[in-house]
């Protein structure tokens, strides 16, 4: 067993090879163990904090939610959606089943659909910001149940693999968002969490208010499968897990790498999505 990221700033174990089912049986038993310590202790923090909805500050039942007003804001995709990436269609568009949005008739997807529990808006956006850039990461399960909502039972044979950082990032941020958002979803929806299967070679800057060719150029060869990981993903089923999925260049770069190192279906499951880019 080897830590993802040594140093003080580490936040994620995994498995190593042949050591897998011993190491994840200790997992699965820390986690049962936090979760009743976590239990037990919630009425003490409930008291000293009390549960507040982290878009509006009113009053909540527990601390991993939203108020009802603020649920009410958020967009859930439904149903009809493209069969290729899940895009919501119109009555009009999906005429029958199986029916295709018009960028997946121009250009068919390398992945195998987009899982994402809320439509990019402004709560969810709000929500994001607060998870990624407010350090609010008790935020984390609620956003992992909508993914995993909208993702369903994952089978043995799943890798549930996070969006890399770059190690400078990672060590400035002290976390992955991604990669907190993927424990979620592998405990919901099952399936193996490899943390390191992919790999940041280069840094990036910001692709912030980039457009679309300007992201894909500079994503160009910045993300690698881990050679160490070669032969898990190789043959192997795999969830991409990202918080925000905008124009696509980044997990069309990782999509690509996995691909290219034998992975079979690559879905793509994220927080939000941004349909007006994608």
């Amino acid at each position: 067993m080897r830590c993802e990221n040594p140093g003080r700033r580490c936040v994620h174990w995994h498995d190593d090879g042949a050591a897998a089912p011993r190491w994840q049986g200790v997992g699965r038993a820390v986690n049962g163990l936090r979760h009743e310590i976590g239990r037990v202790l919630a009425p003490a923090v409930d008291l000293i904090f009390p549960p507040r909805c982290p878009l509006c500050g009113d009053s909540i039942a527990a601390q991993s939610g939203l108020c009802a007003a603020c649920w009410s804001e958020l967009t859930l995709p439904g149903q009809p959606a493209c069969a290729a990436c899940q895009r919501p269609l119109s009555d009009r568009m999906a005429t029958e089943a199986g029916s295709l949005c018009a960028p997946c008739l121009a250009k068919p997807p390398r992945h195998a659909g987009i899982f994402a529990g809320t439509l990019y808006d402004d709560a969810s956006r709000r929500i994001v910001l607060a998870y990624k850039h407010g350090r609010r990461l008790a935020l984390a399960p609620m956003m992992g149940r909508l993914i995993a909502a909208r993702l369903g039972p994952l089978g043995p044979d799943w890798l549930i693999v996070p969006v890399p950082l770059h190690r400078w990032r990672l060590w400035h941020r002290g976390f992955n968002q991604a990669a907190l958002l993927a424990r979620e979803v592998q405990q919901r929806c099952g399936g193996t969490l490899v943390v390191d299967a992919l790999l940041r070679q280069r840094r990036t800057r910001s692709l912030g208010g980039l457009g679309r060719k300007a992201r894909r150029k500079e994503l160009a060869g910045a993300i690698a499968v881990n050679r160490r990981r070669a032969d898990r993903i190789a043959g192997a089923n795999v969830v991409l897990v990202d918080d925000v999925v905008t124009s696509g260049a980044t997990t069309d770069a990782c999509v690509t790498a996995l691909k290219h190192t034998g992975a079979r279906d690559v879905r793509i499951a994220c927080w939000a999505r941004v349909l007006d880019q994608l």
